[in-house]
């Protein structure tokens, strides 16, 4: 296997002087005089009106994504309570489970069938699920349903950003990715309410979901109609044999195990049994046996090996990893201390959820403009990571008779730091590798993102549920004698509960959420430790011209990848 300093060499400007970066290039590892330097001024290029109307569908897409997580979370109670089903659990592991198992796939799929046709295939997936989710009749169906929308919804996530690095150059990037991420934030914030008011009637939650449906399909027409870009030759057999099988199997299935066997701790089974240990150890070996594989045997790897070459990639997929972790977690448990600690409704725990989603969106804007003007990041992700630990450290004292403004204020801050992290982490992942190489380590980084929210969630549902046997009052467990995942279920019913047996219970929900949010501060503190292993590195100006859309191509007088190698990449 050839060295990775000799894999890919891109060029960039430091000071007017043209430099050599690979992943291992020691020049881009130059923190001194390359940290916050911008490249040498090039003349801005105006943005046509089909680049705009493509944007306007990633952002659509991102969209659909958030609004789906976020609103979920807050009607998720209703639906188990209308379904009679205490394994509510998986409507949300489901959804990330198919999402995260594909997404190191999403990268070699974009590069092998094309932008235009992966895209595509994400948003139809996503509409399909979405149709079935609405039609549920049981819990296994919705699970299923859950399962298909989750696979659409993990390509659409990539595919986004991968479109975005397609179209602009890192050093412009900061601006994009904020717009995209305060796309983000505003689903985000609508979510919580949006499910409130869903789970107001009796099966009214459907629409929920149904109403992706119509968004999704405006999303699709912009791609046919506005994405012109070009797609490799050959037929699907070749295309087919190009992708990496034996891969795909070892981190689909370690994922798949590794997930299962978080859901079933101390929820079904013990943490020291079989069913929990054989398919978590089984699990972690494959994902173990996954990496091992891509670095020496695959011939077309889903991860080579470049892109964990370096300490900054490597500190950025950390980071990368660690905030959702902690931002997700948050998000989908405090509508339960809303909820269960203080007898709110759906709809106004979504409301009092405001206060973490309203300010990530302007949050981010800043956060893009501050990289776009000084293309510093490391600051952004200090600063993030500060927020964090108080936060969630805040969190952690939260009890019964919290005030309304603590929680607010610890959620605001939250908020802060999701907005610094959220965007600044592509820095440290992309700015050491060439960006031929952008496909596959976003699906890389999507996938520590995907695979955090699915350990945020199943973990701190293990905690939670670990907890709440130890602390709900025996009268209350007595009236649910299958165990804590159908008291968590029955929520909506504290309220009816006579004294003092709601205030027990209420303490009980209000200790358990403690432990997670402590849990979720030593968490925070493995992202600090993280940062402080990226160098501060240059960011370069150039996209892969390959993939770049014809009226980017047309403007360029110089020889480009789209007029060398137009008979071989036909446009889709």
């Amino acid at each position: 296997m050839p060295a990775a300093d000799e894999l890919h060499v891109v060029a960039v400007e430091v000071d007017g002087v043209t430099e050599k970066a690979g992943s291992v290039d020691p020049q881009r590892e130059q923190e001194a005089k390359s940290d916050g330097e911008a490249d040498a001024p090039t003349t801005p290029v105006t943005k046509s009106l089909r680049f705009w109307l493509v944007f306007l569908a990633i952002c659509l897409a991102q969209f659909l994504s958030a609004l789906e997580f976020s609103a979920v979370s807050t009607v998720l109670p209703t639906i188990a309570h209308e379904l009679n089903s205490g394994d509510f659990v998986w409507v949300a592991s489901a959804y990330g489970l198919a999402s995260t198992a594909l997404l190191p796939a999403s990268g070699a799929i974009a590069e092998t069938f094309g932008r235009k046709s992966s895209a595509l295939v994400w948003l139809a997936l996503f509409a399909l699920g979405s149709a079935l989710c609405g039609s549920a009749r049981n819990m296994n169906w919705l699970i299923a349903a859950r399962t298909v929308q989750g696979a659409g919804g993990g390509g659409i996530v990539s595919s986004t950003s991968i479109l975005i690095s397609d179209l602009v150059p890192l050093k412009d990037r900061a601006l994009y990715n904020s717009l995209n991420g305060f796309t983000w934030g505003v689903a985000a914030t609508l979510g919580p309410i949006i499910g409130g008011a869903f789970a107001s009637k009796p099966g009214l939650w459907r629409w929920l979901f149904y109403i992706n449906i119509p968004l999704t399909g405006l999303s699709a027409a912009l791609v046919v109609l506005f994405l012109r870009v070009k797609t490799p030759r050959g037929s699907l057999r070749e295309k087919l044999g190009r992708m990496d099988w034996i891969g795909n199997l070892l981190i689909i299935g370690g994922t798949s195990a590794v997930i299962i066997a978080l859901s079933w701790a101390d929820v079904r089974f013990p943490w020291s049994s079989a069913q929990v240990l054989a398919p978590l150890i089984t699990g972690v070996g494959s994902i173990v046996l996954f990496f091992v594989y891509e670095a020496t045997l695959a011939k077309e790897p889903l991860v080579p090996f470049l892109l964990i070459s370096n300490r900054t990639t490597v500190s950025g997929y950390i980071q990368s990893f660690i905030s959702p972790l902690v931002t997700v977690t948050s998000l989908y448990f405090l509508p339960t201390f809303f909820q269960a600690c203080w007898g709110a409704s759906p709809g106004r725990s979504g409301i009092d959820l405001l206060g973490l989603n309203a300010v990530v969106g302007p949050t981010m804007l800043l956060n893009g403009a501050f990289i776009a003007i000084t293309k510093r990041y490391r600051e952004v992700l200090w600063a993030g990571w500060a927020f964090y630990i108080a936060s969630v450290g805040g969190l952690s004292t939260l009890t019964v008779g919290s005030s309304i403004a603590a929680t607010t204020g610890f959620s605001v801050m939250l908020s802060i730091g999701s907005g610094l992290l959220y965007p600044a982490t592509y820095f440290p992942v992309l700015a050491p590798l060439p960006v031929e190489e952008n496909a596959r380590a976003l699906a890389l980084m999507f996938f520590c993102r995907s695979l955090a929210g699915v350990w945020g969630v199943t973990i701190g549902t293990a905690v939670l549920q670990t907890q709440l046997a130890q602390r709900l009052p025996p009268a209350f467990s007595a009236q649910f004698p299958q165990g804590a995942a159908v008291a968590y279920s029955a929520i909506p019913a504290i309220a009816s509960l006579e004294e003092p047996l709601r205030t027990e219970a209420r303490v009980a929900f209000a200790g358990s959420l403690r432990v997670l949010w402590q849990v979720l501060t030593g968490i925070s503190g493995i992202g600090v430790l993280a940062s402080l292993m990226m160098k501060g590195l240059s960011l370069h100006g150039e996209v892969d011209k390959k993939w770049a859309m014809d009226e980017d191509a047309d403007r360029s007088s110089a020889p480009t990848e789209s007029n060398l190698e137009a008979p071989s990449l036909p446009k889709e």
